[in-house]
């Protein structure tokens, strides 16, 4: 299946609504889409996976406890900044090339982490690594925006969907479970190394299966623009990967001049627009394509509260309760249990229900993780984590039914040339909501634990409760953009690749 130059539209077929849109179904769509939720899973996997087996890494390295923050942090840093430019380049370009390549360097750089000899070596490897995986990650929204059209559409988005939330809940279960089987003060090493073979196998699979991307035409890439958005995502996520050192209060001053150099970068954006020159990140995403800017805000804020409440939950298990990383790993495992049987069910309800399914998906979280708290706060610490299982899950059902159904509802308008960019704006919007979440939540749960002597219950339940506020503001933002949709028409939009009814689409071409 290829990409016409002329909008960036695929050779023969229809729509759902009939209309000519230039699709044709992909027989090996659905084994390709395994191979980019593979890759997937893995490069959001280590954001958290490594949290575990930072003590073990400190010591066997001797590293500072600044220097081996930035085991996770940098990893995370440089996954954000590369978003949106790799987004656009798997538009202009290849998106199968710029995924393979990413994957390529995602496995080596994974192999040169567990291979490090020293934690300078390992920051480095780890930067490196977050940044492939920074160019894979927009390529997979963008790769099934290529291949499916109509429910096929949703479904897949909805196992992207579990992919994306799974891999943010079980990295602490999965990283306990790869110290525990490696046994050893070198085992932390296998955290990197269990990347190679599934990587290399990915690899095989996706020369095989993913489908090519002719040149849109569109190969103008605003380098200008690389620089200042990278500059500004820079200045906004570097205090808060500092946070437990200090930067927020040390660096608050890059918060104010990050945001000054993104007004800077939408401005640029907006001239070349006028001029008819192709921009880094098409402002009227944000302005003509219905449902991208809330999902957008919805993803951000959801981002915040949840990303952060897995590191509280660690770190009560562990420092509270006196848990093992494995221990503490399976005690969330019910809220990834559930966050699987919600994906799935949502991604065949996404079309009939809309937004409202987001609403009823955030209303499930918020109750079943302020249920656990709850449970965790007032009942004896021997039996909370267990009778708080049931109540995980279902919060795990509500998560399941928000990032999956968003990611399909923020994305389904997006012309499909245009797709690599708008993933990579969307998820550089969540990073920057799980920078905010994983610095704050944790400070907040640190900063209760010092003033209350030692109270890790009243410390777990503020931290808890900010982070609900979070969702909350997400739940409100997706409460009001589903009453406006039931106000002027029906939940689901049109096909997002027909130029009849796509403002975007239709001046470009």
């Amino acid at each position: 299946m290829t990409e016409s130059a002329a909008g960036g539209r695929d050779q023969g077929g229809r729509d759902q609504g009939g209309r000519r849109d230039g699709y044709e179904p992909d027989p090996n769509r659905w084994r390709a889409l395994w191979v980019t939720l593979v890759a997937g899973f893995m490069s959001l996997l280590d954001v958290s996976i490594v949290a575990v087996a930072l003590p073990t890494i400190q010591q066997q390295l001797h590293a500072s406890a600044a220097e081996v923050q930035w085991v996770v942090s940098g990893y995370a840093l440089s996954f954000g900044l590369a978003l949106v430019t790799a987004g656009r380049l798997g538009d202009a370009l290849d998106r199968r090339r710029i995924f393979l390549i990413a994957l390529s360097g995602f496995v080596l750089f994974s192999a040169a982490c567990g291979a490090a000899p020293n934690i300078t070596l390992l920051v480095v490897a780890r930067l490196a690594q977050g940044l492939a995986a920074g160019f894979m990650a927009p390529q997979n929204s963008a790769l099934i925006q290529q291949m499916f059209r109509g429910g096929e559409r949703g479904r897949a988005f909805g196992f992207f969907g579990a992919t994306v939330g799974i891999s943010s809940a079980v990295g602490p279960l999965t990283g306990g479970l790869i110290l525990a089987l490696a046994d050893g003060a070198q085992g932390w090493r296998w955290i990197f190394y269990v990347n190679v073979p599934i990587g290399i196998l990915a690899v095989l699979l996706g020369r095989r299966l993913l489908p090519r991307t002719r040149r849109s035409g569109r190969g103008h890439m605003d380098l200008p623009g690389v620089l200042i958005l990278g500059l500004g995502v820079l200045a906004l996520m570097y205090p808060l990967v500092q946070a437990e050192t200090g930067g927020l209060t040390r660096l608050w001053w890059m918060f104010p001049a990050g945001a000054a150099l993104l007004f800077v970068f939408t401005r640029r954006q907006r001239r070349l627009v006028d001029r008819g020159t192709q921009p880094l990140l098409d402002p009227r995403l944000f302005t003509t394509v219905r449902g991208y800017a809330v999902g957008a805000g919805v993803g951000t804020l959801y981002f915040i509260g949840f990303s952060g409440v897995w590191l509280v939950f660690a770190l009560f298990y562990q420092h509270g309760l006196g848990f093992s990383p494995l221990e503490s790993g399976l005690a969330v495992t019910p809220f990834a249990l559930g966050s699987a049987v919600g994906a799935a069910v949502s991604g065949r309800l996404v079309d009939r229900l809309g937004r409202l399914l987001t609403v009823g998906g955030l209303t499930g979280v918020i109750l079943g993780l302020g249920g656990t708290a709850l449970l965790l706060r007032f009942a004896p610490l021997d039996i909370a984590p267990w009778i708080a299982a049931p109540v995980l899950f279902l919060g795990g059902v509500g998560g399941g039914c928000v990032i999956s159904p968003n990611i399909t509802m923020t994305l389904r308008d997006v012309p499909v040339h245009m797709a690599g960019a708008a993933g990579g704006a969307l998820q550089t919007g969540q990073r920057l909501g799980a920078a905010v979440g994983t610095a704050a939540l944790p400070g907040l749960y640190y900063l209760v634990l010092g003033s209350r002597n030692d109270d890790y219950r009243g410390a777990l339940s503020l931290a808890m409760a900010a982070g609900l506020l979070g969702m909350a503001a997400s739940l409100a933002l997706a409460a009001y953009d589903w009453r406006r949709d039931r106000r002027t028409r029906e939940p689901h939009g049109p096909c997002p690749d027909d130029v009849a009814h796509n403002p975007v689409h239709a001046r470009q071409t």
